[in-house]
């Protein structure tokens, strides 16, 4: 199949894209506009949720509650009527941070981060949460991104965007928790585009939305680039798999700085797609709250 617009509602930072397979349904965030975004592939129209605070992230706990991450910390969302209650309150009292990148770790564990709402250097962390407890990871991060795992949930990575740096730390299987300290995974200092939201496949390959680039790169467990699969917006955010056997990939983008004479250039911008790729790819773990 080619590439398709999932979604054609376009999103001023469109990221956070999870999909859950036992209802079809993918959820995709547009940031800035405090809004989370609902479609399910088997087609339909896309469901728009207003929040009323800026949220970045999404994970299943069961069948019915979800766990929501937004600019004042964790809060259970009711998944049958979308009520939110508060569940653990992180930087709330910062009001110059917001949520960022987000990724559930095999073991039920969340790594998620934090950045400045004008992406201040430094002003962010990232944060490990599991069974109601939080622990800072990383601080003074500026835009954290790419946060991910290897299957057995040996291996973690991450990057801060604004440094271009992405790097690859092993990881405790049955918490979630690092070994040891990251080491250099790619550097893509002084390249065109900056490495946002990446997801890792059975084989260990991992797929990273090139912000800036219109392009996922795909990374060999060596840090070796594999190839490139084009999307069809110049800033792509954040990649998810898709589907029944999780053998697609869905690509959320954004509009966010681009003046109108570039939105006339890249009139996709901010749309959700289904590329043109078959992967080996995993469906998201649950959370444990």
């Amino acid at each position: 199949m080619a590439t398709v617009i999932l979604s054609d509602e376009a999103c001023s930072l469109g990221e956070g894209p999870t999909y859950d397979p036992a209802t079809d349904t993918l959820y995709w965030f547009d940031i800035l506009a405090s809004r989370m975004l609902e479609r399910k592939l088997s087609g339909g129209a896309t469901r728009t949720h207003q929040l009323g605070e800026m949220a970045s992230a999404i994970a299943t706990i069961d069948g019915e509650r979800q766990l929501l991450l937004t600019e004042t910390g964790l809060h259970i969302r009711d998944a049958a009527t979308g009520k939110l209650t508060p569940h653990m309150s992180v930087e709330a009292a910062n009001t110059g941070t917001r949520s960022n990148d987000a990724r559930v770790h095999p073991c039920g564990a969340l790594w998620f981060g934090t950045m400045g709402k004008n992406a201040e250097a430094g002003a962010g962390a990232i944060y490990w949460y599991f069974r109601g407890e939080l622990r800072l990871l990383f601080p003074a991060i500026s835009i954290p991104n790419s946060i991910c795992f290897s299957a057995d949930g040996k291996t973690a990575y991450f990057v801060d965007t604004a440094v271009n740096l992405l790097y690859r730390l092993d990881c405790d299987a049955d918490t979630g928790l690092p070994l040891g300290e990251p080491k250099l995974f790619v550097d893509r200092r002084g390249d065109k585009g900056g490495i946002d939201g990446s997801v890792v496949d059975r084989d260990g390959v991992l797929w990273n939305a090139c912000w800036g680039g219109g392009r996922l790169d795909a990374y060999a467990p060596d840090g070796s680039l594999l190839r490139s699969v084009p999307v069809p917006a110049g800033q792509a955010t954040c990649p998810a798999f898709v589907g029944a056997a999780a053998d697609r990939l869905a690509v959320t983008s954004a509009t966010e700085g681009l003046s109108a004479e570039a939105l006339r250039a890249d009139p996709h911008a901010g749309k959700t797609f289904l590329l043109d790729v078959v992967v080996n790819g995993r469906h998201e773990p649950n959370v444990l709250v």
